[in-house]
């Protein structure tokens, strides 16, 4: 137990995740109350709650009462109606009123992630009278390093950084160290919007105030940090076409794990089934000229690899906040010319690649070779220029249905261009060697 004492608790909730529920138990019950709500706000929700219910009630009180409003908010998110109303009741008084507050606002809202416990200060104080304020009621505070300026109604009207009152004289105004420049966010405002706000003017705090101005908390970035975090793995992993796990990959089960990927795999798979139906509306052709068959898995996977590409930018651009609904045309423009040169350069490689291989010997296409390799250079410009527009069209239709522009763009990319560019290049291949091969 002693050597938990200058122990980090996010490493003493590392070692304890690691022990078995009864070891854990009895270890978290030998931690000061100090360490139990610090080492409980680091532990997964699974074993959270696995602590929860093996605490009598008192023990949960010590706890509850402890953690950080916003932490305390997000363990309730996670927990059945029955549960909360139990821990809700163990709450004092002050704490009862704070955790009832913030559950009170929309899922989504920044407001679920604040905090109550910050600094502020009037304009007609002295940096003295601060620095007695903060010595009285800062040892909660979140952090110490903005104070708040609020006038008789509570609205705020500056915030200030901690290093401006330390350079200051003791008997100066805070009204004098003001400028009226500050940045807010709207208790109302959703969580994903507030993450853009974040990272545009790089705070390490922003005050959360309502509709009228009223301070009500601030949000720190240590909490905005888990919301990216989080927002990042959901949306790789609807890129991928997969639901969004609700646990991490090591302790999501196979059962899982299998639910949330067959969905779209059934989905993909049956796309993917056109592409053979359009193998057979081309059997013909195929069979008059088996040499087209040889270039199938080339022709198709440069088609999805341009696509996936183009669906990876745009999505990371509407995430950035740089493209917008009505850039469509933009992108559209400039994926038209960067496909066409992409595409030309693959077409190239590809022509070279017949010519290289026919006059080498390595392998004989006939004495049509010439108009092969031009059937399969015009294809791949085609079909990587259709890759590149349908990739970075698709997250925008997304967006317009009002669905997540990251949901299993990748894979629905390559299954469409798969299918059209079989489409295309039986198509350009019967143009160029109608009346030779075919």
């Amino acid at each position: 137990m002693e050597r938990f004492l200058e122990t980090h608790p996010a490493d003493i909730a590392e070692q304890m995740a690691a022990l078995t529920p009864k070891e854990r138990y009895l270890t978290f019950l030998r931690l000061t109350s100090d360490q139990k709500a610090e080492v409980f706000s680091y532990f997964d929700p699974p074993i959270q709650e696995e602590i929860i219910k093996s605490l009598g009630d008192r023990d949960v009180a010590v706890v509850l009462n402890n953690l950080e409003p916003d932490d305390r908010t997000l363990l309730f998110e996670n927990f059945p109606d029955d549960l909360i109303k139990r821990l809700i009741n163990l709450l004092n008084a002050e704490e009862k009123e704070i955790a009832l507050n913030l559950i009170g606002y929309p899922p989504q809202s920044i407001a679920k992630l604040m905090t109550p416990h910050y600094v502020q200060a009037k304009s007609n104080w002295t940096v003295e009278q601060v620095f007695t304020h903060i010595k009285k009621f800062g040892k909660k505070a979140e952090t110490l390093n903005y104070i708040y300026v609020v006038d008789n109604q509570n609205r705020l009207i500056d915030d200030l950084k901690i290093g401006q009152l330390l350079m200051a004289e003791r008997d100066t105004l805070m009204a004098d160290l003001m400028d009226n420049n500050f940045i807010s966010i709207t208790s109302t405002t959703p969580i994903e919007a507030a993450l853009d706000i974040f990272e545009k003017y790089d705070r390490e705090a922003l005050p959360i105030t309502t509709e009228k101005g009223v301070l009500i908390g601030i949000v720190t970035f240590d909490d905005i940090l888990d919301q990216i975090k989080e927002r990042d793995t959901e949306d790789i992993q609807k890129f991928g076409g997969v639901e969004e796990l609700d646990l991490s990959y090591t302790k999501t089960s196979w059962i899982e794990l299998v639910r949330k990927r067959a969905g779209w795999l059934i989905i993909l798979f049956v796309g993917e089934m056109f592409t053979a139906s359009a193998m057979g509306y081309f059997d013909g052709e195929i069979e008059k000229a088996v040499v087209l068959a040889l270039f199938i898995p080339l022709i198709i996977s440069s088609g999805g690899n341009s696509g996936s590409q183009a669906a990876s930018l745009i999505i990371r651009a509407m995430a950035l906040g740089e493209l917008k609904l009505s850039d469509w045309w933009y992108v559209m423009r400039k994926e038209i010319f960067s496909g066409l040169l992409l595409g030309s350069i693959l077409g190239l490689i590809g022509f070279l690649r017949v010519f290289i291989w026919q006059k080498t010997g390595i392998y004989d296409y006939g004495i049509y070779w010439f108009w092969v390799g031009i059937s399969v250079a015009v294809s791949l410009t085609f079909i990587v220029l259709w890759g590149s527009l349908s990739g970075s069209l698709i997250p925008f239709v997304l967006r317009k249905l009002g669905l997540d522009p990251a949901t299993a763009s990748a894979p629905f990319v390559a299954t469409l261009v798969d299918v059209t560019g079989l489409i295309i290049y039986f198509s350009v291949a019967a143009l160029f060697l109608s009346g030779k091969l075919l």
